[in-house]
C-alpha cells in the first residue's frame, strides 16, 4: 500500500471515532466500525513520497487525514485533501492492480484499511460498496 513512512499504533476505539467521521462509513454501527478499525492502521509519510504506485497490487484503500496529495491517473491529475478516500478502484473489480500513482505533496497522515476487512464489510453492507463505486466513477 505504501513504500516507507512510519506506522503509528492507535486504539480501536479512537479509530472507530475517526472512521465514523468519514462519510463513506458514517452510517455504520459501532460493532461494524470496530471490525473495520481492527483492519485499519495509521501512517505518516513525508512530502514527495509515493503512497500508491500504478501497476502494483491493491491491498486496501487509504484515507487522507492530514496534508495534501496528488493523484496521477490516465484520465488526468487531481489533488486530494483531508477526508479524501483513494485506492478504492483496485477493490471493485477483478483487476486488483492500482490504476494511478498517488504522491504526497506535503507531509501526510493516512489511514490504511486492509482489503480483507473491506471485502467483509461490503459483503455485509452492500451500500458501502455502492458508495465506493460512486467515489471511483
Amino acid at each position: 500500500m505504501r513504500s516507507g513512512g512510519s506506522a503509528c499504533p492507535v486504539s480501536v476505539s479512537k479509530l472507530r471515532d475517526r472512521l465514523r467521521a468519514i462519510p463513506l462509513f458514517s452510517e455504520l454501527e459501532d460493532e461494524q466500525l470496530d471490525g473495520l478499525a481492527a483492519q485499519t492502521s495509521e501512517f505518516d509519510a513525508p512530502a514527495g513520497q509515493a503512497l500508491i504506485e500504478r501497476g502494483r497490487p491493491g491491498s486496501g484503500l487509504l484515507v487522507l487525514e492530514e496534508g495534501r496529495a496528488t493523484v496521477e491517473a490516465p484520465e488526468g491529475t487531481r489533488e486530494l485533501g483531508p477526508g479524501d478516500v483513494f485506492g478504492e478502484r483496485s477493490l471493485l473489480g477483478e483487476d486488483i492492480e492500482r490504476t494511478a500513482r498517488v504522491r504526497a505533496l506535503t507531509d501526510v497522515r493516512c489511514l490504511a484499511i486492509g482489503r480483507a476487512g473491506l471485502e467483509r464489510l461490503i459483503a455485509d453492507h452492500p451500500a458501502v460498496g455502492e458508495r465506493l463505486r460512486r467515489l471511483s466513477a
